[in-house]
């Protein structure tokens, strides 16, 4: 199978989908988007469906799928075609992936979220599914015998009355005259009858490549005369060139230009932050060159008084006075007043950031009037309106085309990157790639958002009657809107939805100011969220006198659907109906019950040794981990297991599903131990991996991932692993020593 990451222009991307008599495009139904009425022509002035075009057929027999998200590790340039070639019924081997443009007609690019199956399986499954219809109902105006006789089998259509067979290239002219399917006449597979979908025996596309080198990241793209450029950021946020001095840097070898960058205003949305460029001919002279200028900041006033220590603070003062109200049921301070006992905790999670191994890279060329631009983007129809806005050009004149990345989780969903390579390149008039360093990333980046959360729970004879829950955190909203300073779609990620079946429910925030750029990182707000809510639910256990598993199946009580709606909440639900994805309080037992027979629970373990428990709904998915630590007699902290089971609905890659959950592991434990930001006078004193640590492979433990056989719709998957592993694991610690850690990172303990 070919997998490679074809770099094609417009012109040259549209004749590869068909424009001539020698193939056969099929159209897929998009949300939102209508499915073309007619099949391909056999001409080449109506060549291609509208409003996309994700499947080719050529008379060699090659299945080309055009592929329009963006490939980071979670494997969804194997999992894309995998949907399609299945209800194709295609031989994988035939199969050819190719990588789509940055293009409005593709609909949402925005490869963010954990929405790319859950919002494609079925138009993709449908376009499959037409196309072999289509090709069945060409073979049987062939033979001259019933469609009913004619079946598609792995590249080809067989007559199952005899013994004739055509391939799918044999049948692409007949094919192309004909109507498709009506939508409500599609006859999909049944499950039983999957080759692909399900099945662990699929290769990751881009396998190969990666392993041996010949992959294409963001930081391998190669122009001919290309110039690499770095950027001396500002480093308070929203502060501005007052003077500089550039002439020691146009004094460093291979230095051909330095150029002044816009400043950016607020909000700074995906606006590049400003600065000034140094453009060499290779990296290490643009590095020298940017070290060597002398430049004097007018510094934002604003933003300088941003100080951790202070701003924790501040937060904790904002949780005691609320500004809104997010979830309201029945009375909680009548309930806590009532109890018997309540229990009060604050939790802490500080600013943390992406780091994904390859830091964000964008290569323009402007030509012609129009931009070729090549990047690790997650969304490159962003990228391309982004652009377009910023250098004053219709959308139509940005082609942005897809690299494969080196990571992404969030960061590389925001443009600004991309924007700052096609500034230079048309300033100059010559390809410019635009390179950030480890350091650029974690000091000038998007950040997830410092977080103080308090919570208050009442017990009346051991049973929860009362759930407070405050929390104050500078929003997203802050990087679109200036001076937004409450959460807002925030609170459906793990606050407003927390699932216990409990009379009475407040949930509200405080107000909280930004001083940086707020964006969002993988699983989000679920992370601090989901931290306070399982590790709060692990000490009501123990208030009880509960054993964790049974306390968090008592908490989730009766199984139902919960019904937000009821509560004076608005909850967006990830994006999703209510109907289709409802919270079920079943789904998040029956993973709570598998995940514990799965780390065998009841096992006697070995003496200073602990197991904890967390269980969370996030991107209409439902995963609970287990974490088993031990603890050696000078107090150390060694993870011994994780264990993970995730019902994400209809599991399309099982094999992807269990590397995400792995992935996750990793992700969590890494911010568990060390992931912390801190600022003073509102700069980021942490730059590279020396002060900003990732978990080392040998503090991550073997991770064991379950995956439940399901019918529902398909949820999210590359997030949700993320947001109950951190609680499992300070549960356990719990369980192990005693001892309560309510704030991150654990490395300020001394513990690991």
């Amino acid at each position: 199978m070919s997998g490679q990451i074809e770099n094609v222009s417009r012109r040259r991307f549209l004749k590869n989908l068909g424009i001539s008599s020698t193939a056969l495009v099929i159209g897929v139904q998009l949300p939102g988007l209508s499915l073309m009425p007619k099949a391909l022509a056999a001409s080449s002035d109506n060549a291609v469906f509208e409003p996309s075009v994700y499947l080719q057929i050529a008379q060699d027999n090659t299945v080309s799928v055009i592929v329009h998200r963006s490939e980071m590790g979670q494997g969804i340039r194997t999992s894309i075609p995998m949907i399609l070639a299945d209800e194709l019924e295609a031989d994988w081997q035939q199969v050819k992936v190719i990588q789509g443009l940055g293009d409005k007609k593709y609909g949402s690019q925005n490869t963010d979220g954990s929405r790319s199956i859950r919002r494609f399986y079925q138009p993709l499954r449908e376009a499959g599914a037409s196309a072999r219809m289509m090709l069945e109902q060409a073979a049987a105006n062939i033979w001259q015998v019933p469609v009913a006789q004619c079946q598609a089998q792995s590249g080809h259509v067989v007559d199952k009355a005899g013994a004739r067979q055509l391939t799918f290239g044999d049948l692409v002219a007949a094919a192309q005259q004909l109507p498709l399917p009506e939508k409500d006449k599609i006859v999909f597979k049944a499950k039983q009858d999957f080759n692909f979908i399900g099945k662990e025996n699929v290769a990751l596309v881009d396998g190969h490549d990666i392993a041996t080198g010949k992959a294409v990241y963001g930081y391998d793209v190669q122009l001919p005369e290309m110039k690499i450029a770095v950027i001396a950021r500002p480093p308070v946020l929203a502060s501005k060139i007052k003077s500089y001095d550039d002439s020691a840097a146009k004094k460093v070898p291979g230095v051909i230009a330095v150029v002044k960058m816009p400043d950016v205003e607020e909000p700074v949305l995906f606006k590049p932050l400003g600065g000034i460029a140094v453009i060499a001919t290779n990296t290490w002279a643009a590095l020298q060159g940017r070290k060597a200028l002398k430049i004097d900041w007018q510094v934002n006033q604003d933003h300088q008084t941003y100080n951790s220590d202070s701003y924790k603070a501040a937060l904790n003062n904002s949780c005691d006075n609320p500004a809104k109200v997010l979830r309201q049921k029945g009375d909680v301070t009548k309930a806590l007043a009532d109890a018997d006992q309540v229990l009060s905790a604050e939790y802490y999670v500080p600013e943390l950031i992406h780091a994904p191994m390859e830091p964000p890279a964008a290569t323009a060329h402007y030509h012609d009037g129009q931009f070729d631009i090549w990047a690790c983007t997650q969304t490159p129809q962003s990228a391309q309106n982004t652009v377009a806005q910023f250098m004053q050009v219709e959308p139509e004149k940005v082609n942005v085309n897809v690299t494969l990345l080196g990571g992404g989780f969030g960061r590389k969903s925001k443009p600004d990157f991309i924007v700052e390579a096609a500034y230079l390149a048309k300033t100059l008039m010559m390809p410019i790639k635009v390179e950030w360093s480890r350091e650029d990333e974690v000091q000038q980046g998007y950040y997830h958002a410092v977080s103080y959360q308090k919570l208050r729970a009442g017990l009346k004879n051991k049973t929860l009657t009362a759930w407070q829950h405050n929390v104050a955190l500078p929003p997203i909203g802050s990087t679109f809107s200036k001076g937004a300073d409450l959460i807002g779609s925030e609170s459906g990620l793990g606050l407003v939805d927390m699932p216990y079946q409990v009379a009475n429910v407040s949930c509200a925030a405080g107000k909280a100011p930004a001083h940086t750029r707020i964006g969002w990182l993988r699983s989000v707000t679920n992370i601090n969220q989901a931290f306070a809510v399982c590790s709060f639910a692990d000490e009501l256990a123990h208030a009880r006198d509960l054993d964790p598993v049974q306390n968090l199946l008592s908490l989730l009580g009766d199984d139902r659907l919960i019904d937000l709606t009821k509560e004076q909440t608005e909850y967006g639900n990830y994006g999703e109906s209510t109907d289709v994805y409802p919270i079920d309080t079943a789904r998040l037992k029956n993973v709570v019950n598998r995940v514990a027979e799965l780390a065998n629970w009841s096992k006697p373990r070995p003496k200073n040794h602990g197991l904890g428990i967390a269980v969370h709904r996030s991107f209409v998915s439902y995963v609970a981990s287990v974490v088993e630590v031990s603890v050696n007699p000078q107090g150390k902290i060694k993870l011994e297991h994780v264990w993970l089971s995730v019902d994400c609905g209809t599991a399309v890659n099982p094999e992807r599903i269990k590397s995400q959950m792995e992935g996750a592991a990793v992700f969590a434990i890494s911010l568990a131990y060390y992931g912390e930001l801190t600022a003073k006078n509102g700069v980021i004193e942490q730059g590279n991996f020396d002060t900003y640590q990732m978990a080392r492979i040998g503090e991550v433990p073997e991770t064991t991932v379950d995956i439940v056989d399901s019918d529902a719709p398909p949820g999210g998957v590359g997030e949700p692993g993320v947001p109950p592993i951190v609680p499992a694991l300070t549960n356990a610690i719990f369980a192990a020593t005693g001892k309560r850690y309510r704030e991150l990172p654990l490395k300020q303990y001394d513990i690991i």
